[in-house]
């Protein structure tokens, strides 16, 4: 045993009674898996220990020790990759407000110190990006001999040509659609327009389909929507979710890569890749701050730096 391990202090018998009260308690309200109560105990019994060696214990703890304790493990975490990263002490936090909501129930404490604590800021997902000859896969999957392979390869052009959202996609009205002019006129989130030009392979399937597939769909019916099912309805998000999977697989590609807002996602990674400017593609995405465009500059960074690992010669 390491001088460090023989050093650390334990749990005192008030901090143990404290938790095991809890754990009990928890476990017969909520009926909590054992791995889950047994996270709760590690969390309740590291910041017990720590606490001793700073003269405290659970129930005199303040929210600035609590503070303090967050911040230590962060930055330990930092140093010798502990794993203590803004996801663990945000889980840790949760922990902490049960355990505190039910101390100060029981009166055991005289006030909640975990109220006016902040929960750590989670580091904001990157989206993911197939590569550009996956996304050529994905489109070239459905069959276009059918109204339903057309439709599907329309609507997969079009989503990677114009970066729609796909709500905006399935939502997407006959009167938005401007096909001598090459545009479409889309109202974002909060009621925000924007015009989105198409391009001309998207607004040539598009016409492809208008001519050929949604007629043979509608049988007839007038529908509003620009992209319809065979029961002469407009598509759903669910719909086209199921939609994608299926084309993914007859492309071969790993399903835990796909998403619903996939060919949105690569629309603005592969610009990006190509040199696009970033507030243009600020306005074809329809986000309101840049902030949020910029996330997708980290996803153009990493595809660059594997394919400068992978090709070039001191990479």
């Amino acid at each position: 045993m390491s001088n460090s391990q023989r050093a650390r202090p334990s749990v005192n018998e008030f901090d143990r009674a404290a938790i095991d009260a809890f754990i009990e308690r928890i476990w017969s309200e909520s009926g909590l898996a054992d791995n889950t109560l047994s996270s709760y105990r590690q969390d309740l019994e590291g910041l017990s220990r720590w606490l001793a060696g700073r003269g405290r214990s659970l129930d005199r703890a303040t929210r600035e020790s609590l503070n303090a304790y967050l911040a230590a493990r962060f930055s330990a975490g930092g140093r010798r990759g502990a794993g203590y990263s803004a996801r663990s002490n945000a889980r840790l936090l949760s922990t902490l407000r049960h355990f505190y909501r039910q101390r100060a129930a029981l009166g055991a404490v005289a006030e909640d110190p975990t109220l006016l604590l902040d929960a750590p800021k989670l580091p904001r997902p990157l989206p993911k990006a197939l590569s550009e000859r996956e996304v050529e896969a994905l489109i070239r999957a459905p069959d276009v001999e059918t109204p339903l392979g057309l439709r599907d390869r329309a609507m997969f052009e079009l989503i990677y040509a114009t970066g729609l959202r796909v709500s905006e996609l399935v939502g997407l009205r006959a009167s938005q659609v401007n096909l001598r002019q090459g545009v479409l006129r889309v109202t974002g989130k909060g009621g925000k327009e924007r015009l989105v030009p198409l391009g001309e392979e998207a607004q040539d399937w598009l016409e492809r389909f208008y001519a050929q597939a949604r007629p043979a769909l509608l049988r007839g019916a007038a529908v509003d929507a620009v992209f319809v099912t065979a029961r002469r309805a407009g598509m759903t998000r669910q719909m086209f979710w199921t939609m994608v999977k299926h084309h993914a697989r007859t492309a071969g590609i790993d399903g835990k890569r796909i998403s619903p807002h996939v060919l949105r996602h690569c629309f603005a990674t592969h610009l990006l890749n190509h040199g696009a400017d970033l507030r243009a593609l600020q306005m074809l995405l329809g986000h309101s701050s840049l902030s949020t465009t910029q996330i997708y500059t980290f996803v153009a960074r990493e595809g660059l730096k594997r394919l400068h690992e992978k090709h070039h010669p001191r990479g």
